[in-house]
């Protein structure tokens, strides 16, 4: 298959690399064209318009900030849907809203087209490795056609059902991450006001029930000072007001979620909605005046297993 892929920012890059690195015939595409320029001097082509793009290619990739950049994509006089015609697929990689998503696709659909949700999860080292996670939601046929191209770019990959039950699930885990985030830095900065080491601490939580991916991750970012795991806090804010939305559609009364909206929201008061998201520490860490740093840990993660080829995931767990 031709592959397009549109968003060449955190996440978008590194996907867009592991295809120029499996061998797929990758046109690329961002509003900063400097940004594509790697990828280009890959062997990758400029794509001049989503139009453009969608015609020339058998599926065409976005991987965006927000809803708002992917109808911006999709609906635009020379956007994917001018070009949509039967047989092309295109594949929302973006985190984004489930009713939104459905809605492009219904319009992808009236083409005589096909529509994948399919975003990843699993940071962005992993993201640059091929060894991230995806989740595709989709008809079945129209799975099992993209998933060659699914396992170039990710290790796992879930089929998640009907187109928009990816998103759902994605927003969930980004809910999940968030939250683990936001109790990891509590544990820290009240392990530091408590005397503990925290090289000890961050070992004591790791080996223990208390661990998580975010954890292991993150909290040596946080650790290190460097705070930087390309994610920013505008970012956060907008998967967990989708988590959020998902609820109140729902009618279940959330507890926890609107207080992590309400610090996320205070978070982009004090320091920027462009802030790291780690550093939501800050709020803490200025409270009390301590600062949350250690010794020995990394400015930023590196994906250190070798790249394996992707499979299914099925209930259970791998076949």
């Amino acid at each position: 298959m031709k592959i397009g892929f549109i968003g060449l920012g955190n996440v978008g890059a590194k996907l867009a690399g592991s295809l120029i690195r499996n061998g797929h015939d990758v046109t690329v595409r961002d509003l900063d064209r400097a940004a594509a320029q790697p990828f280009l001097d890959r062997g990758a082509a400029w794509g001049d318009s989503p139009r453009a793009m969608i015609e020339a290619c058998d599926a065409v990739i976005t991987c965006l900030p927000s809803p708002a950049a992917s109808a911006a994509v999709m609906e635009a006089q020379d956007g994917i849907l001018a070009g949509m015609v039967p047989g092309k697929i295109w594949m929302e990689m973006s985190t984004t809203d489930e009713a939104e998503v459905k809605r492009l696709g219904a319009l992808v659909a009236a083409t005589g087209g096909a529509a994948v949700d399919c975003p990843v999860s699993g940071g962005c080292h992993r993201a640059d490795t091929g060894n991230i996670s995806i989740f595709a939601g989709c008809e079945r046929e129209t799975f099992d056609r993209v998933f060659p191209v699914l396992t170039s770019l990710g290790r796992r990959i879930l089929h998640t059902g009907p187109l928009g039950s990816a998103s759902v699930l994605k927003v969930m885990t980004n809910y999940l991450a968030t939250a683990n985030l936001l109790t990891c830095c509590e544990a820290l900065v009240t392990m530091k006001a408590a005397g503990m080491d925290l090289a000890t601490t961050y070992e004591a939580i790791r080996i223990s029930s208390g661990t998580s991916f975010v954890h292991e991750t993150e909290s040596q970012i946080i650790l290190n000072g460097s705070r930087d795991i390309s994610f920013t806090m505008d970012l956060v804010k907008k998967d967990i007001g989708l988590f959020q939305a998902i609820a109140e559609r729902a009618g279940v009364p959330l507890e926890i979620s609107p207080k992590m909206v309400e610090i996320f929201d205070d978070g982009i008061a004090r320091y920027g909605e462009r802030e790291l998201s780690p550093n939501i520490i800050r709020r803490l860490e200025d409270a009390t005046g301590l600062s949350i740093l250690a010794d020995g840990f990394p400015a930023e993660m590196v994906d250190d297993e070798p790249e394996e080829p992707g499979y299914e995931v099925v209930r259970g767990g791998r076949p």
